[in-house]
């Protein structure tokens, strides 16, 4: 890997990792278009301010959009979810790993 794939993917660490960042992108998942408050009860526990804080990062970023049905992710946003997809086999994995050994 080189410094320039490393200063990628801080960066793309560095946005992901603000608080509810992955959430908000994550339940666009589907492809279908959400208002801000559907959104807001897809995400779950997460204030108006600070979810209009990571819609204009994430449309800055590239990853969200808006149109007339409301907030959806751009092809460059489904493309990331699609490879976030493998975390599932991934975490799922990793917390059987975790489990104690059944005597």
């Amino acid at each position: 890997m080189t410094s320039k794939d490393n200063i990628a993917i801080g960066q793309l660490l560095s946005l992901l990792e603000s608080r509810y960042a992955i959430r908000v992108l994550w339940a666009l998942k589907d492809g279908h278009p959400q208002t801000f408050r559907i959104l807001q009860d897809s995400v779950g526990n997460i204030t108006p301010n600070t979810l209009n804080t990571r819609i204009k990062e994430l449309r800055a970023a590239g990853f969200l959009d808006h149109g007339s049905d409301g907030y959806l992710a751009t092809p460059l946003g489904l493309d990331l979810l699609k490879r976030m997809g493998d975390l599932a086999a991934f975490a799922n994995k990793w917390v059987a790993s975790q489990a104690p050994a059944k005597a």
